[in-house]
Order: C-alpha cells, then sequence, then structure tokens
C-alpha cells in the first residue's frame, strides 16, 4: 500500500532528522484544541493574553498575533517564539511531527482530528507551513496515518457486508463504525491547511481545518476535533466588531460532509451540503463574558450542487421551501463563557439540542426533546517558575424523561441522513455525546521544560434500554469506560517529545463482560522554524 509505505517514510524521515537549537514559533502551532492554544487560554484567565472571545475557533493568524503575550513571565518563555508576524511577508514551518500509538485490546483515542487509532500499532505523521502577506495567508498542514488496525470482538449489529463494521446500536442511523474494515488502513488527510482572505471587518475563505465552535475543552456540543476537518468555505468577521453595545464575532459555513465506506447509505448518495453559522458576543461593561450560538444544518447533496437558495438553509427551522425538513438533519447550541480578568479563573457552559421544534406549541410543551448540557471551570495558579491547573468539564446528552411523552433518539443519530453529524465515519461533535455523557477531571503542570498532565475520564459510549423506565433494569444497559492517563511533554534541545499512558477500564462493554486496555502514545516534533 502506497500511502502506508509513504507514511512510514516520513515517519523515520522526520525522527532521524537533526536541527539547530531553536525556539518553536509559536505563531504557527496555534490550532483548534491544540497544545499551544490551551496554553494561551490558561495564560488569558491570568491576563498575560488579552481577553477575547473563545467560542468561534479555529483562530486566524491576525487573531493569533492578537493572543499572542507580550509578558515573558510565564514558563514556555523560551521555549516558544511569540512575537507576532512581521509586516509584509512571512514564512514559518508548521513543525513536523511522528507519533506512534497503541493500543492492547480495542479502539481508543479521541479529539485527534482525522486519526483512527484500532487495536494495534498506529503511525502518524504531520506537518507543513504557513506563508503571510497582508491579510492574505496560507496554511498546509496535511496529516498521514496508518493503522494496523488489529481485529478485536466487535458487537453483532445484524448487518451484513461492510456495515458489520458499523456501529453496535445505531448502525442505521449513525456513520460511526466500530472498525474500519478488516484489515490496515490508512488516510491521507488535508488537515488545518487553510487559505484566508482579511479586508477590514471581513473575513473570507477555504479550509479543511478543524472548527471548534462553543467553549467546550474536551466535550463541544456542535464542532470540535473529533472528526476530521470537512471542507468548507466561510466568510464572518475578521475579529469582533464593536457596535457600541457590544462586539459581534461570527462565521458562516458551507462545506460539504462525506461518509465513511461503513456507512447504512449507499456511496453514490452519501454526500451532504452541510451550512452553519456561529456567533459569539461580547461587551466592555462586562469583561471577560462572551455569549453564543451555533447552528448546523445537513442535507442530502442538491443535484447539481448547491444553489443561491441553499445558503441560508442553516436559518431555515419552518417548511420554508422545503417540502420535507424532516430529512434535515439540524443542530443548534447556546453558550456562555466568563473569565474573572487576572483571577486564573474561567467558567463556561453549552446547551444543544439535536432536533427543531415543529411549530411554537411544540416548543412549549417540550423545549429540551433531544438536548443537553456540557458545563466545565478552568483555575490556574502560579507557583514560582511553574503553573498549577486543574480544569474539570461534564456532559450530560443522555436521554430524558420527555421520552416518556414522546419519541427519543442518541444525540447525533438521524433516520433520514443515516451517516448522523459526522466526517468519515466520527462525530464532528463530542465522542460522549452519541453515549449520552462524558466527564474530564485534568491537572495540569507547566514548567520551562514541558508539561505534566494527569487526568480521568468517564465516558458512556452507548446505552440500551426502555427509557420510560416500564420494563426491568437492564444490568448491563450501559456501556462505560473510565480512563486514567499520564501524560508529559518535554522540550529538548532539537525536539519536542511526548508520551501518554492511559489505562482503560470499561464496564458491560458492549452490553457484555467488562474489559481492560492500555493506550500507549509516543511522539516527537521538530523545534523548526
Amino acid at each position: 500500500m502506497k500511502l502506508r509505505a509513504s507514511a512510514v517514510v516520513l515517519f523515520i524521515l522526520t525522527v532521524a532528522t537533526p536541527v539547530a537549537d531553536a525556539q518553536r514559533l509559536a505563531r504557527t502551532s496555534v490550532f483548534a484544541g491544540g497544545d499551544v492554544e490551551n496554553y494561551l487560554r490558561y495564560l488569558q484567565t491570568l491576563g498575560l493574553v488579552p481577553l477575547y472571545p473563545w467560542g468561534a475557533r479555529a483562530f486566524s493568524p491576525t487573531e493569533v498575533d492578537h493572543l499572542l503575550p507580550a509578558d515573558t513571565s510565564h514558563p514556555w518563555t523560551a521555549a516558544y517564539d511569540f512575537t507576532s508576524g512581521p509586516r509584509g511577508f512571512s514564512f514559518g514551518w508548521v513543525s513536523p511531527a511522528a507519533s506512534a500509538r497503541f493500543n492492547t485490546a480495542f479502539p481508543y483515542g479521541f479529539n485527534d482530528g482525522p486519526i483512527w487509532a484500532g487495536r494495534g500499532l498506529t503511525l502518524v505523521a504531520d506537518g507543513g507551513f504557513q506563508a503571510r502577506r497582508g491579510g492574505l495567508s496560507l496554511t498546509i498542514a496535511p496529516l498521514a496515518f496508518v493503522a494496523q488496525n488489529t481485529a478485536f470482538p466487535l458487537m453483532p449489529n445484524g448487518a451484513t457486508g461492510n456495515q458489520v463494521y458499523g456501529d453496535g446500536v445505531q448502525w442505521a442511523h449513525i456513520d460511526r463504525p466500530q472498525r474500519f474494515g478488516g484489515s490496515s488502513y490508512a488516510r491521507l488527510d488535508p488537515g488545518q491547511s487553510t487559505l484566508r482572505l482579511e479586508w477590514r471587518a471581513l473575513a473570507g475563505g477555504i479550509t479543511t481545518a478543524n472548527q471548534y465552535w462553543g467553549p467546550a475543552s474536551e466535550f463541544p456540543i456542535i464542532l470540535g476535533n473529533n472528526a476530521p476537518g470537512f471542507p468548507h468555505v466561510f466568510l464572518g468577521t475578521a475579529h469582533p466588531v464593536d457596535l457600541w453595545l457590544v462586539r459581534l464575532h461570527g462565521r458562516l459555513v458551507w462545506g460539504r460532509t462525506s461518509q465513511s465506506a461503513f456507512s447504512h447509505e449507499p456511496a453514490a448518495t452519501g454526500l451532504r451540503y452541510s451550512s452553519a453559522i456561529v456567533l459569539d458576543v461580547t461587551s466592555r461593561w462586562v469583561p471577560g463574558l462572551e455569549l453564543g450560538a451555533t447552528r448546523f444544518s445537513h442535507q442530502p447533496w442538491p443535484p447539481g450542487g448547491p444553489t443561491f437558495n441553499d445558503l441560508l438553509d442553516m436559518f431555515r427551522v419552518g417548511q420554508g421551501n422545503k417540502t420535507n425538513l424532516a430529512a434535515v438533519n439540524q443542530l443548534a447550541s447556546a453558550f456562555f463563557r466568563w473569565v474573572a480578568p487576572r483571577s486564573g479563573f474561567e467558567v463556561y457552559g453549552e446547551y444543544g439540542r439535536d432536533d427543531y421544534n415543529q411549530n411554537f406549541r411544540d416548543f412549549l410543551l417540550e423545549p429540551d426533546h433531544i438536548g443537553g448540557y456540557t458545563i466545565g471551570f478552568r483555575k490556574i495558579t502560579r507557583r514560582g517558575a511553574k503553573l498549577l491547573a486543574v480544569r474539570v468539564e461534564t456532559q450530560n446528552l443522555q436521554f430524558s424523561h420527555l421520552a416518556r411523552g414522546r419519541g427519543w433518539a442518541p444525540f447525533y443519530t438521524h433516520v433520514a441522513l443515516p451517516q448522523g453529524h459526522t466526517q468519515d465515519g466520527q462525530v464532528l461533535g463530542s465522542e460522549a455525546g452519541v453515549g449520552g455523557a462524558g466527564s474530564v477531571v485534568a491537572i495540569e503542570s507547566y514548567s520551562p521544560h514541558g508539561r505534566w498532565t494527569w487526568s480521568w475520564t468517564r465516558l458512556i459510549r452507548q446505552q440500551r434500554g426502555d427509557p420510560a423506565g416500564a420494563t426491568q433494569v437492564d444490568p448491563h444497559g450501559v456501556d462505560v469506560q473510565h480512563a486514567v492517563a499520564v501524560e508529559r511533554l518535554h522540550f529538548g534541545r532539537r525536539y519536542d517529545s511526548v508520551a501518554r499512558l492511559t489505562a482503560v477500564y470499561e464496564l458491560n462493554r458492549d452490553f457484555a463482560s467488562d474489559a481492560f486496555s492500555l493506550n500507549l502514545i509516543l511522539g516527537l516534533r521538530l523545534g523548526a522554524r
């Protein structure tokens, strides 16, 4: 397989190539949900990074320039060059990296973009460059991986052919394979690549980069980095626009979402046209507070492609010019984030829906039909030359008691569009959403030499039974993972190294017996500028 060979070669070359000692270039390292972005978010709560809305990511190069700290009193000031891009033309490398992941018993991993790490060994390589001139910027940052994808027991789903690899419970309503086929699996993805043009307060472009909407760190309801980014064009504000009473920042998106080879839908009809919007509002009178909303709409790819009439589909909630709105998959959320200035503390929350109300009466009866929330907080303190942080986040998208009066379905699933809210077989939002709930508690220590992270994560992978509570309790009806992890990021003279070990204990795996697996990640990234 050519892709497998090229991924392995790139892995070897990346690890073996020596470079001179150099600071990493921070402005080419900030991607949605990434390590440097997370670090800047902590610095913002300490007042070292200006207050800025966090609910409409990925950040543009111009926004990153605004977020880079001028103050050097933080641990990573020697490891990264936090200066903004020069005026005129600039060029910088997206530092090449390689990693190896190994799962001993079953697949494990989420919030890692295009990567799907099955059982066995998975090799990953990525890198690229960023070029800028004035308001025009180009980032090319592809990613390649090859997964050994060793066999493990699948949950029988009653399907045949390729679809036996589909989801164990909702295989006909969501494109979320348990395993990506019966042999090794490889992928070359354009990754965080973007062409962007800014003119005054406006910005537009085309991208395949992950979008992270809302304030969540681990469990975003609408969009995050759990799946590959989907190709789309966008138009919005280049920065928050001051309307005196409020500052408004937003983005409109029109794109194409695709399915895996294991979807219930035939490949010939598997493409979807997706449109979306995110709005984020701040105010000069309440520093650090942001309020926002999102909406996302899927529909079958129109014959001949989308037309002008399809541009505002993300706003359409009534019949409009659609003869069957039930065939459109619509999601929405509202969120808030409040950073207490210079306190090291922030709190946030998001409420989401995977359905629309048919009319105002329906809204009054069941405003939270197929709805749920994510809430969390983060706190960081200085300890000499170190920063010590704790972050806590929990999500609940489980079945509601409202199901006693009306039909209910797991979040992100859909009957008419059986791919659900996915891209290439992975959930565009939260990995915990289909099962219904997730929580994480993490403690992080930042020093001039890198970072330590200790974390505990709980995910409900799937659940079954009668949400009305009329039948007998099923002792194996909830499939739950508990994962304890320790991760070390170390800044070396030439390379950054990362090592992560996760112990995963799963109760009632596939509604059967308990299971245990180890997940190991080892990686290197060049300190290239």
